[in-house]
C-alpha cells in the first residue's frame, strides 16, 4: 500500500545521516538511506574507504560522553568522559542496530547528482547508474571532509599532507627523527603536535599560526569542562564574561606558555580544546611561528622573515563545505565557504523539500546536533509543524546568524558557528509555535507523495 507521507532521500550515514532516519522513522515517513562507504560511521569511521574520515589512531574526541549521547540512546556507563574514537564508532553501531536502521541503507552506494524538479521533489542519479526519484532531500554528507589547503608562493620540496590525511606518527608520512611543521592551531593541529613534539617522535616540531587562540583545558575542578555549561536562558553577553573569565583564570596568559597572546577574548573564536598541548608548549617541546610567507625549498620563510628547515609539512588548514551532488549554486557554499542561508540551519525558503542536516559548528556538539533537527523535519513531513512564511524565515534567518556568529572574526571557519545549547531552546520553543500553525492549517502536508498520488 502506497504511504500518503512523502517518500525522503537520505545522502550520508553518518551521526547526522542515521539520527534523521531514526526520526522518519518514528514517524513513519518512507526513506532510504545512501552511503558511499561499506559501513556508516562518516568521519568517525577510522580509514574510512570512501576517504572521508579524519580519525587519527590516537583520537579522543573534545566532546564529553556527557554530551554527546543521543537522547533516547544512553552511552555505555563504563565510558571514560573523553571517549576514543573507536568507542564512539562503536555506538553508533550500536544505535544503528538497536533501531533497526541498518535494512534502509545502501552502502557503497554515491549520490552523484541531486537535481531538484520543476513540480518539486528531486531526481537522484547514483553510482550505480540509476535515477530514482524522491519527495523529498535530506543532506546529511558532512562538513569535515573537503580538505582545504592555502596556497602559498614558492614550492616545497618535502611532503606535504593535510590533517586529514594522518594518522599515525608513521602513516602515510614517517615523522620520526623528522622536522615538521604544523600549520594551524584548531583542534586537530594540537592533538597532532602534541604527539608529534614529544622527544622520540620529531626531531624538531614547529607550529605556524597566524594569530594567537585560547586552548581550552578539558577539565575544570575534575569534571569535564563542558559538563555544567551556564544555562541556555542567560544573556549571551553575560554567558560569554563569565565563560571568559573562568577561561583566563583556569589557563592564565597564552604568553605564559610561550604562545602568541590572542588579540580577541576567548569565545571571539571557535574553541580549541586540549588537554596536553600547553603542557608541550611549557615544556619546550615545540616552537611556535608565525603564518607562513612562502615556501622555499627545503624550508618555510614565515611572516616575520625567519626561515626554518623543514622536512615535513602537515595542513591542518580546515574544511571547504562541499556537496559535489549539486550542480544548482542555489543549494551549494560560497567562495567565502558560507552555505545557502538556511532556516534553524536546516531549510531554504522557498523549498519545502530539502533539508541540510547537521551543518553547523556547534560548541559543544556536534554528535547529536542532528537528532535534534530531525524533531523538526519529521514533525514537519508528517504536517505536524509548519513554518512561518518565507518573509518571516528569512527574518529570523538573519536574526539568528547576528546571535550566533556575530561575535566571530571573519574566517572561513567561523561561516557555521552555533551555541548548541541556546539552539535546542529556541527549537523547542519553535516546534511548540510551528505545532500551532499546523494545527490551524488542518495538519496538512507540506510535501506531497507521489507515489500516492500515482496509486
Amino acid at each position: 500500500m502506497a504511504s500518503r507521507l512523502p517518500r525522503v532521500c537520505i545522502i550520508g550515514a553518518g551521526c547526522s545521516g542515521f539520527t534523521t532516519a531514526k526520526r522518519l522513522k518514528d514517524y513513519g515517513i518512507p526513506f532510504d538511506v545512501f552511503e558511499a562507504s561499506d559501513d556508516i560511521g562518516g568521519t568517525w569511521y577510522y580509514n574510512n574507504p570512501n576517504g572521508m574520515s579524519a580519525c587519527y589512531q590516537s583520537l579522543h574526541i573534545d566532546t564529553s560522553k556527557w554530551r554527546l549521547a543521543f537522547e533516547d540512546y544512553p552511552v555505555p556507563a563504563d565510558w571514560p568522559d573523553y571517549p576514543h574514537h573507536s568507542q564512539l564508532l562503536q555506538y553508533f553501531h550500536d544505535y544503528v542496530d538497536h533501531f533497526g536502521l541498518r535494512p534502509h541503507i545502501r552502502f557503497n552506494t554515491r549520490v552523484e547528482d541531486a537535481t531538484r524538479e520543476a513540480g518539486g521533489g528531486w531526481r537522484v542519479t547514483l553510482s550505480t547508474g540509476e535515477v530514482l526519484h524522491y519527495d523529498a532531500l535530506a543532506v546529511a554528507n558532512g562538513h569535515h571532509w573537503a580538505a582545504r589547503i592555502p596556497e602559498y608562493p614558492g614550492s616545497f620540496d618535502g611532503a606535504q599532507i593535510h590533517s586529514h590525511q594522518y594518522r599515525t606518527p608513521f602513516e602515510p608520512v614517517n615523522c620520526i627523527g623528522k622536522r615538521v611543521l604544523v600549520v594551524g592551531m584548531g583542534n586537530s593541529a594540537m592533538d597532532i603536535a602534541s604527539e608529534l613534539s614529544q622527544r622520540p617522535m620529531a626531531q624538531k616540531l614547529f607550529v605556524s599560526t597566524r594569530r594567537g587562540v585560547w586552548v581550552f583545558p578539558k577539565y575544570y575542578r575534575g569534571q569535564p569542562l563542558d559538563k555544567n555549561p551556564a544555562p541556555a536562558w542567560m544573556p549571551k553577553g553575560l554567558r560569554q564574561w563569565l565563560g571568559g573569565r573562568m577561561i583566563k583564570k583556569l589557563v592564565g596568559k597564552m604568553s605564559d606558555y610561550g604562545l602568541p597572546e590572542p588579540e580577541i577574548s576567548p569565545f571571539e573564536s571557535h574553541g580549541t580544546v586540549s588537554g596536553e598541548f600547553l603542557l608541550r608548549a611549557g615544556s619546550g617541546d615545540l616552537t611556535m611561528k608565525p603564518g607562513v610567507e612562502r615556501l622555499d625549498g627545503d624550508g618555510v620563510v614565515f611572516t616575520d622573515g625567519s626561515r626554518e628547515q623543514v622536512d615535513v609539512i602537515v595542513w591542518a588548514t580546515g574544511y571547504d563545505i562541499s556537496f559535489p551532488f549539486f550542480k544548482d549554486p542555489a543549494f551549494t557554499a560560497d567562495t567565502d565557504n558560507r552555505p545557502p542561508p538556511l532556516y534553524k540551519r536546516i531549510m531554504k525558503p522557498g523549498v519545502p523539500d530539502l533539508f541540510y542536516m547537521g551543518l553547523a559548528q556547534p560548541l559543544p556538539t556536534l554528535v547529536n546536533f542532528a537528532e535534534q533537527q530531525s524533531k523538526l523535519v519529521g514533525a514537519y513531513l508528517a504536517g505536524q509543524y509548519l513554518p512561518p512564511d518565507p518573509a518571516e524565515m528569512e527574518r529570523i534567518i538573519a536574526t539568528d546568524e547576528e546571535y550566533y556568529t556575530g561575535q566571530y572574526y571573519a574566517a572561513r571557519r567561523h561561516t557555521i558557528q552555533l551555541d548548541f545549547d541556546h539552539y535546542v531552546r529556541a527549537l523547542n520553543k519553535e516546534l511548540a509555535k510551528g505545532a500551532r500553525r499546523a494545527a490551524a492549517a488542518g495538519n496538512a502536508l507540506p510535501v506531497r507523495s507521489r507515489q500516492m498520488e500515482a496509486a
